[in-house]
């Protein structure tokens, strides 16, 4: 064949690559094309998510979900951070409600009061300071019609024992500042008498007065 006729042979085709090649090329593609075709075909489908139960269906009824729970409220005085009143869940105990006032201070008895003992709403806690006498540390509030609140200037020594938080010895000490130094002008005057700190003076504000 000469060099001319093999110019044209080779125009004829794809350059580089025979006839048979081509053919066998487009055959091996077309079945890689039907793999993939049928791969795609039977890929398995992801199942559905499953949505999350009402509250109905569990059997809870969505009223029971929504209800608070029951508070009690608790007066906590004497030999505590910040005496006042306490708002605790109902089934809480002693030792709630002392640290709902910010713990008790320094001083204080609290091998006297049954930590263990759960509150109810309307209590009224008293810590204890050493020195106190022997009590349960746990009374009712006040009632209309009490001997509350107390006269610091006209009470005897066995009133001012009857004042929550004052025991036998801070009594004796009221009773001996009054002779010393005259009657009490202001509830601040009790801050200088041994023993009474500014706490210890918020837990009986509430039960102590001045008179004239």
């Amino acid at each position: 064949m000469s060099e001319t006729s093999s110019g044209r042979s080779a125009r004829a085709g794809v350059p580089g690559i025979p006839v048979s090649r081509r053919g066998a090329s487009l055959v091996l593609g077309g079945a890689l094309l039907l793999v993939i075709g049928f791969a795609l075909w039977n890929r398995p489908q992801a199942p559905p998510a499953e949505s999350q139960p009402s509250p109905e269906v569990l059997g809870v009824p969505v009223s029971a979900v929504e209800t608070s729970p029951a508070l009690a409220t608790v007066h906590v005085s004497g030999a505590v951070a910040a005496p006042g009143l306490v708002v605790l869940p109902e089934g809480s105990r002693v030792a709630d409600a002392i640290a709902g006032v910010g713990g008790a201070l320094p001083g204080s008895e609290l091998r006297l009061i049954n930590l263990a003992a759960p509150v109810a709403d309307g209590m009224h806690l008293d810590v204890p300071w050493a020195g106190d006498r022997m009590g349960p540390g746990i009374a009712p509030a006040a009632a209309a019609g009490s001997s509350y609140p107390v006269d610091l200037n006209r009470a005897d020594h066995e009133a001012l024992t009857g004042i929550p938080g004052v025991g036998e010895v801070l009594a004796l000490r009221i009773a001996a500042h009054r002779e010393a130094h005259g009657p009490f002008t202001t509830m601040e005057d009790l801050l200088d008498v041994p023993g009474i700190g500014e706490g210890r003076l918020a837990g009986m504000r509430d039960y102590v007065e001045v008179g004239r």
